[in-house]
């Protein structure tokens, strides 16, 4: 049993093998090389590949050190204590739910419970502006990535398809593909090969053979409810393990509050809160990877004298373009059971409607995925999302094991008026509770609309019959967006603070355009390439 005045650092022979050592009696005065806010798909990739380099790294997080074996449990309800739970209040035409479907709490962060669709990036993404004449242009192109997006896949043996049909890399993955797969993602290909729609069977940070003493996957189904086997990936079984046995200490249950500054205008590190104490770590170098929410909130609640407007802001732009990905769920009831709780949620996938087409009426597009579901979970967005109550939900709920589910997966536009900021009620920590304004624009209306009536007709081809469609959203990207102008952007190209040079962001939140797909891989390899310039700038002292 945890003692609650203790912090946790992981033994990474068993998650059981916990050692203890009290907050009282470690001097958080001693300079760390690197505070890293954050463990998640970019803190976790940070935490290793820093430490590996041989720099004293402590790693914070908000939430518990999960122990898959004991804290991962076959129930949905449990589950939802891997999702963070704070208050985070949601305004705009098209307010955003928050939890489960974008951020988790514990070391691993939101690798913790996400589908483990691995994704790359299209060299398209990059340049929109320059060739859809919408959103921004990066500062960095596919091909600054490409070596990063291979080495994260090595890592850690993402299964795929032999030959992926779209975008820049065609395969093959480090590991072969997942069979067999869902009936739901049968249903889905069978109705793409109807209507001449290619689609394969979807890459996944899941293993389909024995991958660094863990398992390969068994389909049990419960990648959103946290992977007891080990058999889907998160840096809380991968890349945490290995920094601590490269030296890395990984403080849990720990809530970063303030970015400290010095006299000089450097980040000189972070003050957080153990057990209602107040702590303070300080360090040479300060990386933000606390997720699109928690870092531009960190950095405004951390205004101070030399930066009133919070740090990294003079541009004014920490907090803004804030986008997340469509989401939108369309069902259909078939004849014959499909059982959408059987198997990895994602098994199979099309990106053909990713690309812009201008004949489509709009700019940019999409992914759809065959996407399975769990009985709450459906119920709960039949009633919140979709409004569907009472004796009109029992009858789609006793017919459960017959719905099939399409999810569209899709880019929104970069718009400065969709933001967060920090509100007027205060949390159990003292800092202002973040408020986030969301409103879809024209061409997203227009992109949901086309990609709800294409999945319909995959369903219906499949022999389905179309039933509802739940409205929803995730992977919340953006408010502190990469750029070369300082004027114009908060980090560079490297995820430096332009105002701050010892003060890195490195996350979802650095995004410029949010793409048509799930975003994890891309921000793993966004992470291991910041950690390869942190370690030449070192070299070079300039950091």
């Amino acid at each position: 049993m945890q003692n609650n005045n203790d912090y946790v650092t992981h033994n990474c022979d068993h998650f059981d093998g916990h050692r203890y050592s009290h907050l009282n009696n470690r001097k958080y005065e001693d300079e760390a090389d690197i505070c890293i806010v954050g463990t998640g798909a970019a803190g976790g990739v940070l935490a290793y590949e820093l430490s590996k380099a041989g720099f004293k790294v402590v790693a914070i997080e908000a939430g518990p050190f999960w122990n898959p074996q004991t804290d991962f449990a076959s129930d949905e309800l449990v589950a939802q204590s891997l999702a963070w739970q704070d208050t985070r209040l949601s305004t705009g035409e098209n307010p955003l739910t928050f939890g489960h479907n974008n951020s988790g709490r514990g070391v691993g962060g939101g690798t913790v419970h996400f589908t483990g669709v691995f994704l790359r990036f299209h060299e398209s993404d990059f340049k929109t502006k320059t060739l859809d004449g919408v959103g921004e242009d990066w500062p960095i192109t596919y091909q600054d990535l490409e070596p990063y997006y291979n080495k994260i896949e090595r890592d850690i043996a993402v299964s795929g398809p032999k030959h992926f049909p779209w975008g820049n890399f065609h395969g093959p993955y480090p590991y072969p593909e997942r069979v067999p797969i869902s009936a739901n993602a049968q249903v889905f290909r069978e109705g793409c090969e109807k209507l001449g729609i290619p689609s394969v069977v979807a890459p996944l940070a899941i293993i389909s053979a024995p991958f660094d003493g863990r398992p390969p996957c068994i389909n049990r189904g419960f990648c959103n409810q946290g992977c007891m086997p080990n058999s889907k990936f998160s840096t809380l079984v991968h890349h945490i393990p290995k920094a601590i046995d490269n030296g890395a200490e990984v403080l849990s249950d720990c809530m970063v509050t303030r970015i400290n500054v010095d006299k000089q205008g450097k980040a000189s590190g972070v003050t957080f809160v153990h057990d209602n104490k107040e702590y303070r770590q300080n360090a040479k170098l300060v990386i933000l990877a606390a997720f699109a929410v928690e870092t531009p909130r960190l950095l405004l609640h951390s205004a101070c004298p030399q930066f009133p407007d919070g740090l990294a802001n003079s541009s004014g732009l920490v907090g803004k373009y804030m986008m997340p990905h469509t989401g939108h769920d369309m069902y259909a009831k078939f004849d014959q059971e499909v059982r959408l709780y059987k198997g990895t949620p994602v098994l199979a996938t099309s990106q053909e409607f990713y690309e812009t087409d201008k004949s489509r009426g709009f700019a940019r597009g999409y992914t759809l995925h065959a996407h399975g579901s769990r009985p709450v979970e459906m119920a709960q967005g039949l009633a919140k999302s979709a409004g569907i109550w009472g004796k009109d939900l029992y009858e789609i709920m006793r017919d459960y094991n017959y719905y099939g589910r399409i999810t569209q997966v899709g880019e929104v536009l970069p718009d400065i008026n969709n933001n967060l900021s920090l509100g007027q009620e205060i949390d159990e920590y003292g800092m202002p509770k973040p408020v986030v304004s969301f409103s879809y624009g024209e061409n997203d209306r227009k992109l949901i609309d086309h990609g709800v009536k294409k999945a319909n007709e995959i369903l219906q081809a499949a022999g389905g019959k179309p039933a509802f469609t739940v409205p929803d959203t995730a992977h919340l990207l953006g408010g502190a967006r990469m750029g070369k102008d300082p004027t114009q952007f908060v980090v560079n190209e490297f995820c430096r603070s332009h105002d701050i040079s010892n003060l890195y962001i490195c996350d979802a939140s650095v995004f410029v355009t949010s793409g048509g797909g799930n975003p994890t891989e891309t921000i793993m390899a966004i992470a291991a390439r910041t950690a390869e310039h942190i370690v030449e700038q070192a070299n070079t002292q300039q950091y």
